[in-house]
């Protein structure tokens, strides 16, 4: 059985000594970037590697880029083989705020068509409160081996496809918002320099995908969530966002649950649309 959306503690724990599973550690604080690590290195789940959305997961950011550029495929293939991630690898990723960090990894390994990946639902916190075992001694060394999954640049809407569409008007994608209400509407914005959206776009707030634990809602309740904003179209035609393409992963995770396959990252995200004061900025709702 292979798990390529979530997975809950008790599953996991019985297969921690399974060397065709890997975990991986994505604990991460976009207000202190060193924060996940040294909480990794105090304790983690036995086994589970640790995996820096800036460092590991993200390009470094250019001018014209937003705050995570995705990757190179070619380092990201070389870092999933040094930690054992092979084509038959299970993958489990987790982190400590409702898996809003550890998505970022489960979209990129399905981006390079790495399916066998899954979330620990509710994350460290769920752990904590099952008393499943931890360490805080670095992971055991495993056997580098090659990965060679490819990229589906089809998953992936660039700042040009939607600077087209909004300039004449089209609607061929749907442009979906993750972030908080208030950062949609611009009434505030604590993280980048402009407030507001992208023209035409909707806001679904990853927020609201979880329940009271920090676990993702049932299935039916996620497709009753998304399924009347999409209004009849496919998944295919919906371009998620957040603030940098990290977080937009939450609600593309979400939607995979609910059974609304195909949905695409912007992956450069508003703080890559603002980079071009050209570009248009809309406030409110």
């Amino acid at each position: 059985m292979k798990f390529e959306t979530l997975i809950d503690c008790e599953t996991l724990a019985a297969r921690l000594d399974d060397p065709a599973w890997r975990v991986f550690d994505c604990r991460f604080d976009l207000a202190d970037t060193q924060r996940g690590e040294r909480a990794h290195a105090t304790a983690h789940v036995p086994g589970a590697f640790y995996a820096h959305i800036d460092r590991d997961l993200s390009d470094p950011i250019t001018p014209q880029s937003g705050r995570h550029p995705l990757p190179d495929p070619v380092r990201l293939r070389d870092w999933l083989g040094r930690h054992g991630v092979g084509s038959g690898t299970q993958v489990v990723v987790y982190d400590d705020s409702g898996g809003t960090m550890a998505v970022r990894l489960w979209w990129l390994l399905r981006w390079l068509g790495h399916t066998r990946v899954a979330l620990l639902d509710g994350g460290w916190p769920a752990w904590i409160t099952a008393a499943m075992p931890i360490e805080d001694t670095p992971p055991r060394s495993v056997t580098a081996t090659n990965f060679s999954g490819q990229p589906d640049w089809g998953q992936v809407v660039t700042t040009a496809t939607l600077a087209a569409q909004v300039a004449t008007g089209d609607d061929a994608l749907l442009i979906m918002d993750a972030r908080t209400r208030e950062r949609f509407r611009g009434d505030a914005e604590p993280i980048d320099p402009i407030a507001g959206h992208v023209p035409d776009a909707i806001n679904l707030p990853l927020v609201d995908n979880l329940d009271g634990s920090g676990r993702f809602k049932d299935p039916v309740t996620l497709r009753s969530m998304y399924a009347p904003a999409l209004a009849g179209r496919s998944a295919a035609d919906v371009a998620v966002m957040c603030g940098s393409g990290v977080t937009a992963c939450h609600n593309l995770m979400a939607m995979e649950i609910a059974g609304l396959h195909g949905g695409r990252l912007y992956a450069g995200s508003w703080s890559e649309w603002i980079r071009d004061p050209a570009r248009p900025v809309a406030t409110g709702d």
